[in-house]
């Protein structure tokens, strides 16, 4: 196969690339608008931070997957990709203990203030008095939104450095939280009333959505912090430069709203990076640990869709079929039988939601199992039973 990686990536994992037999093309520096000129006839994208637009998607005649280096894929237009029928997967878990370190080391900075008085030394000002004021963490609460494999990573860095936590997610539930070692909150509200520091890791979704809102800033106690290492858009940015002026909290965060595209770029809202008290440019995975466990994610991502034609952690197959019912065929292993059969369901409008055919021991026989949108009649069974080579066809 032809891959092109739109962004760097670890020479280990081209090389391994090229020794699985495909044609790798590396160009880093291509930007989103870049790409459609430059997919050509490549079957495989794969991207970090370079996002993949509907142009594309569109320019990508024999693209059948797509790799985000990475875990979120709100960089890539997935509603194209499914229209077009193209794999996106991503490459969960690999960066947690990075994003995690990030976190913690934004906290810290956010209680400390070490940004503000890094630059103050560089400007030649010696302000002990003032950045010898802090709270410190031991003792104080911190606030978890959102407790997948980055969230529990945190809890277990914040607990070291002995401080109480408290979380929510969706999924979480008091016995859970209690294996984690972490209180229970029932709502996002819940834990910003109790906090005095809130992480954020929360999938970018519509139910998460600007969650981080003006109501839920107001819940806040005097000073508290926010750490945002998650995603841009669950911020509502207005409501938080409006809590940032009045100084009623601290923001340190990783991820902002609408992001630069490429790895070096202008940032045009130095207003608010300059209100916050610390923040990076979204480098939160960027480690070169990080970064080796992505890249070997990756070239495994591309074998197995090499050799099975589905490719792991794909992130826009639909999770709930349209199928009414099934229809099992056992059938000899021979060439034709599901030919048969599909050119019967055709004659009767009925189309194949799924479709799975399994081989015995032995190769001599197999069974299909097809998911069907509508019910076919008892005639049509019967007919497909009279195929040559059909065993039996019966519906499930």
């Amino acid at each position: 196969m032809k891959i092109l990686i739109a962004d760097k990536m670890s020479k280990n994992a081209i090389t391994a690339l090229e020794k699985l037999g495909h044609t790798v093309i590396s160009n880093p520096d291509l930007k989103a608008e870049d790409l459609p000129g430059a997919i050509g006839d490549a079957e495989v994208l794969i991207v970090r931070s370079t996002k993949v637009i509907a142009a594309t998607i569109e320019a990508g005649k024999e693209l059948s997957l797509i790799i985000r280096a990475g875990a979120g894929v709100n960089t890539i237009d997935l509603a194209k990709a499914s229209e077009f029928g193209i794999h996106v997967t991503n490459c969960p878990g690999r960066n947690t203990e990075a994003v995690a370190e990030l976190a913690i080391g934004l906290l810290i900075a956010a209680d400390r203030r070490i940004a503000d008085a890094t630059a103050d030394l560089r400007g030649g000002k010696w302000r002990k008095k003032e950045y010898g004021k802090a709270a410190g963490l031991k003792g104080r609460t911190l606030g978890i939104l959102g407790v997948g494999s980055i969230g529990k990573a945190v809890v277990q860095r914040a607990k070291a450095l002995e401080m109480n936590v408290m979380a929510w997610s969706r999924s979480l539930t008091p016995e859970k939280a209690k294996e984690l070692g972490v209180g229970f909150c029932a709502t996002p509200a819940d834990v910003a009333k109790v906090a005095d520091a809130i992480s954020l890791h929360l999938a970018a979704k519509p139910e998460t959505k600007k969650m981080i809102n003006a109501e839920f800033i107001a819940l806040l106690k005097p000073g508290a912090i926010i750490v945002n290492t998650a995603r841009g858009e669950i911020v509502d940015w207005t409501a938080l430069k409006d809590a940032l002026a009045a100084k009623k909290i601290r923001v340190a965060s990783d991820v902002f709203d609408a992001e630069p595209a490429g790895g070096e770029e202008p940032f045009a809202d130095t207003s608010l990076a300059a209100a916050m008290a610390a923040c990076t440019p979204h480098i939160g995975a960027s480690t070169d640990q990080a970064s080796e466990a992505i890249a070997e994610e990756a070239v495994r991502i591309v074998k197995v869709f090499q050799e099975t034609g589905n490719p792991p952690n794909v992130v826009n197959i639909r999770k709930k079929t349209s199928a009414v019912i099934n229809l099992v065929v056992r059938h000899f292993n021979k060439v034709g039988v599901m030919a048969h059969v599909l050119d019967c369901l055709r004659g009767a409008q009925i189309n194949v939601e799924e479709m799975e055919n399994l081989i015995f021991e032995g190769g001599l026989a197999a069974c299909c199992t097809l998911k069907l949108d509508k019910k076919p009649e008892a005639a049509l069974v019967e007919k497909i039973n009279a195929g040559e080579h059909v065993i039996s066809a019966a519906l499930k």
